[in-house]
C-alpha cells in the first residue's frame, strides 16, 4: 500500500515524519559527544559555533519534537488496538505483546548502539497507558494533563531553588552546603564525560561490554526520569486522536489557533530560557533544570502547535513529491529511527569514523541535512514494493508470531 493510499493514516505519517527530521538536529549532538553534551553546549567543553547551534536548536527543536513524536506515539497506540478488535483479538493484549517486543528492541538499541535510546521508556510507559486506553477523550486528556502539569509543577519548585543556591556559590557568597553541593556534582560531572568518552572511543565489542559493566539499568532510569513527560504525553495523543486531530476532523479555525498559541507561547518561553542560560554562562546546574524540568510547558506547547500547523498544511503538501516521502518517512519511522542511529554512530564512534575526537560541535548542523536525506531518500521506493518498512515487518512478525 502507497503512503498515500489511505489519507488518514498518509496524514499522521506525515507529521510522523517531520517529527522524526526534528528529532534528529537533537540526537546529533548525543551520537557526536557524551550524553552531558545535550545538557549544555559548555560540556565536555566550550567551542567556537556551539553557543549558537545549542541555542537555535532548543528554541525550535528540543524536546518540541519528541513531544509531538511522543503525542504521536499515544495516537499509534490507538490505531493498533482498533486495528486489533476489528481482527477479533482484545487489542490492548495486542498492544501489550507489540510494547514488550519494542522493550526488547529498545534495550539492544541501547545495548549494541547508543545511549540515547527512547524505545525502552515508550515500551515501559506504553504498557501504563494501557490501564487507561479506553477512556473517552475528555478522560485521557484530564488524566495526561493532570499529571503532567501536577509532577513538573512540583518539581519546579525544588529546581528554583536549587538554581538559586548555584547562582549565590558562583557569585561567591553561597552558604558552605551549596558550595559542597556544587563541588559533588562537578566531581559528578566529570566522572560522566570520562566514562562516556571510554564508551564514545572504544571498539565495538569493548562498547558492549562497557555498557554492561558502567550502566547496564541506564534504560530503566531513563524511563523513570522521563516517565511524568512520556505518558502524560501519550495520554494527551491518546485524546488528541479521539477527538479527530490527526484525522482531520478539526475545523481550519481550530487549527490556526492551536498552532499560533502554541508555537507563539511555548516560542516566547524557550526564548527568555535560551537568553537567560546565556546570560548566565550555562551554569550547570541551571542547565540541568531548564532541560529537565523547566521547559516542559514550553515543549507541550509547541508541541502541539507544531502538530496542528502540520495538519493545516498537510492537504496542500499530499498530492506533491515532498508531502508523499515526509509521510512514507513518518511511514517507516521504527527503521528511519534505528537507521538513524546506525549511520550516526558509524560516522562518529570509536568503532567507526571516529569523528567525534575530532570534531567540533560547531560542525554538527553539517550532519542534520545528510541524515535527513538518508531519511527520506528510500521510503518510497520501499513503500512501493512493501507493505512496511524493514524493522516495521519485523516487529509485526513478532507481535503476531503465534496468533492466527
Amino acid at each position: 500500500m502507497s503512503p498515500a493510499t489511505d489519507g488518514r493514516i498518509a496524514a499522521i505519517d506525515f507529521v510522523r515524519g517531520v517529527a522524526l527530521l526534528g528529532i534528529l538536529t537533537i540526537n546529533v549532538t548525543g551520537f557526536w559527544g557524551p550524553t552531558l553534551a545535550s545538557f549544555s553546549p559548555h560540556l565536555p567543553r566550550a567551542e567556537p559555533g556551539g553557543d549558537a547551534w545549542f541555542l537555535i536548536a532548543f528554541v525550535l527543536f528540543e524536546g518540541k519534537m519528541r513531544a509531538l513524536f511522543t503525542l504521536l506515539f499515544g495516537a499509534s497506540m490507538l490505531l493498533f488496538i482498533d486495528a486489533a478488535d476489528r481482527r477479533g483479538h482484545w487489542g490492548p493484549g495486542m498492544q501489550a505483546r507489540r510494547l514488550m517486543w519494542l522493550a526488547l528492541f529498545g534495550y539492544a538499541h541501547y545495548l549494541l548502539l547508543w545511549w540515547g535510546d527512547i524505545l525502552f521508556p515508550y515500551a515501559l510507559c506504553g504498557l501504563c497507558a494501557l490501564l487507561l486506553c479506553r477512556l473517552p477523550a475528555a478522560g485521557l486528556f484530564a488524566m495526561g494533563l493532570g499529571l503532567f502539569v501536577l509532577s513538573h509543577g512540583l518539581d519546579t519548585i525544588g529546581v528554583i531553588q536549587g538554581i538559586g543556591a548555584e547562582q549565590a556559590v558562583l557569585a561567591g557568597h553561597g552558604l558552605a552546603a551549596d558550595r559542597a553541593d556544587e563541588a559533588t556534582m562537578l566531581a559528578k560531572i566529570a566522572a560522566s564525560l570520562g566514562d562516556d568518552r571510554r564508551i564514545l572511543a572504544a571498539p565495538f565489542v569493548a562498547a558492549i561490554r562497557l555498557r554492561l559493566v558502567q550502566a547496564p539499568w541506564l534504560p530503566f532510569q531513563t524511563t523513570g526520569s522521563t516517565f511524568t513527560e512520556t505518558l502524560p504525553l501519550m495520554l494527551i495523543g491518546m485524546a488528541l486522536h479521539r477527538t479527530g486531530l490527526w484525522q482531520g476532523a478539526w475545523s481550519r479555525r481550530a487549527l490556526v489557533w492551536t498552532a499560533g498559541l502554541g508555537i507563539g507561547a511555548g516560542g516566547a518561553i524557550s526564548v527568555a530560557l535560551a537568553w537567560w542560560m546565556r546570560a548566565h554562562g550555562f551554569a550547570p546546574r541551571a542547565m540541568f533544570g531548564v532541560m529537565e524540568t523547566l521547559t516542559a510547558l514550553p515543549h507541550l506547547a509547541m508541541g502541539l502547535g507544531y502538530g496542528a500547523g502540520l495538519m493545516l498544511v498537510w492537504p496542500r503538501l499530499a498530492p506533491t513529491a515532498m508531502g508523499r516521502r515526509l509521510a512514507a518517512t513518518g511511514r517507516t519511522a521504527f527503521t528511519n529511527y534505528l537507521g538513524t542511529t546506525m549511520l550516526m554512530t558509524a560516522l562518529f564512534s570509536g568503532w567507526g569514523l571516529a569523528l567525534a575526537q575530532t570534531m567540533p560541535r560547531g560542525f554538527l548542523p553539517l550532519f542534520v541535512p545528510f541524515g535527513w536525506a538518508a531519511m527520506l531518500c528510500w521510503p518510497v521506493w520501499w513503500l512501493d514494493r512493501h507493505a512496511q518498512g524493514p524493522f516495521e515487518a519485523l516487529w509485526r512478525k513478532l507481535t503476531w508470531l503465534g496468533i492466527r
